[in-house]
């Protein structure tokens, strides 16, 4: 975890996985790097935010896999949901939901499913397709640690592979693009 600038009450507050991906975002604004996957997340997040002033939205920006065919570029997501979590086995078992699906905008963005594998084989792809239109490792663990805090949160994501066979290739390939229109889509959206 690196918190880079200071978190202030009338600006955004930048979550991104690694610095691959924030390598174009300057100094503008505070970016918390978690380092990747949910706990990572979820332990940064709560540190930065437990720690005093919250920012004025927590903004997570990433990259993320693709589960259908031809589904590319930059989309804000609609609502994320967690694909490594057995939500109904453990309502069967307590009564009580965890790790509900959750809804952040009013928009027709895609549903992201966020989890701790790296999807990168055809049969995790077309079951985690049944539910979702992209895949990550840290955005409902950020949505999640924001609501808790009360912070109004945005996850943007750029599609940097298609989540089957190669994956793991084709995003170390596309990272440093990624980061560009990551870049580009926090300046097209006056957050500076």
């Amino acid at each position: 975890m690196r918190l880079l600038g200071t978190i202030a009450p009338d600006r955004p507050l930048l979550v991104v996985a690694v610095e691959e991906e924030a390598a174009y975002l300057g100094d503008g604004l505070p970016v918390l790097l978690t380092g990747m996957g949910k706990i990572n997340a979820t332990a940064a997040l709560a540190t930065v935010l437990g720690r005093g002033e919250h920012p004025s939205v927590v903004v997570n920006l990433g990259t993320a896999g693709a589960l259908r065919p031809g589904l590319g570029g930059t989309h804000e997501i609609a609502q994320v949901l967690q694909h490594d979590l057995d939500s109904a086995v453990l309502r069967s078992l307590t009564g009580h939901t965890y790790g509900a699906p959750i809804t952040l905008a009013d928009t027709s963005g895609p549903t992201l499913a966020t989890g701790d594998l790296f999807v990168s084989e055809e049969a995790a792809r077309a079951r985690l397709a049944e539910h979702a239109d992209l895949v990550d490792m840290e955005g409902y663990a950020v949505a999640t640690v924001a609501r808790r805090a009360g912070v109004p949160v945005r996850l943007v994501k750029h599609v940097s592979d298609e989540a089957g066979e190669g994956a793991a290739r084709t995003w170390r390939e596309s990272v440093d693009g990624c980061a560009r229109l990551l870049a580009d889509w926090v300046r097209d959206a006056g957050l500076r």
